[in-house]
């Protein structure tokens, strides 16, 4: 991924962060067949020095888990917000009319080797981990126990687990950084009026930026 370096993200508490707002990632494989992408919902551990670990798991009828041996290299892409930028929204365009649109988003890669994991208790585990996180913020949330025994089992037995070991991560904040303060000002006027929240707002057109 092309990154300049304004629009580089790399403290780990913000991509930490940012992957578990947007936990469904593309994950990217070369098999015998070429390219294939997959959009799974994942965990992520990461660890400073661009390392960490990812879990998910896929179908057992996606073919995915029998072509990759294990060690395959992997690109996990997690996508964030992302809106156009009208030159209009630019108080300097008024001024001079050297403007041209934009498109601000914020991304995610991982790049590591998968390893896949065929184990029911492991996997119990997993479900367990995901069902929390995404429950977190529900009045009343669902745990994995909350259905029959014998139903878990027969879903456990139906999906493939994986983990990815991280060799590198790089994290792309594009949010007009290299505007000026008023332009900056601008698309934030600009997103706002389109209806962005201030969660997207933040990773769209952050406040702090160099001049």
């Amino acid at each position: 991924m092309y990154v300049p370096e304004h629009f580089h993200e790399s403290r780990l508490d913000v991509l930490q962060a940012f992957i578990e707002r947007h936990p469904l990632a593309t994950l990217v494989a070369s098999t015998a067949e070429g390219l294939t992408a997959n959009h799974i919902p994942m965990l992520a551990q990461l660890r400073a020095g661009g390392a960490g670990l990812l879990r998910g798991h896929v179908a057992r009828a996606n073919s995915l888990w029998r072509e990759l041996p294990d060690g395959a290299a992997v690109l996990a892409i997690f996508a964030g917000a992302e809106h156009y930028v009208s030159p209009n929204w630019y108080p300097s365009k008024r001024e001079h009319g050297k403007a041209v649109p934009t498109w601000n988003y914020a991304a995610v890669h991982l790049k590591g080797s998968i390893r896949f994991i065929d184990d029911a208790v492991w996997l119990r585990a997993l479900v367990g981990a995901q069902t929390e996180q995404h429950e977190r913020g529900s009045t009343d949330p669902w745990h994995v126990g909350d259905a029959p025994a014998d139903y878990v089992d027969r879903m456990l037995g139906a999906i493939v687990g994986f983990e990815i070991e991280v060799s590198a991560v790089t994290g792309k904040f594009k949010g007009s950084q290299n505007r000026s303060a008023a332009d900056r000002a601008g698309v934030r006027a600009g997103l706002r009026a389109a209806g962005r929240t201030p969660q997207e707002l933040a990773e769209l057109a952050p406040e702090s930026a160099p001049d």
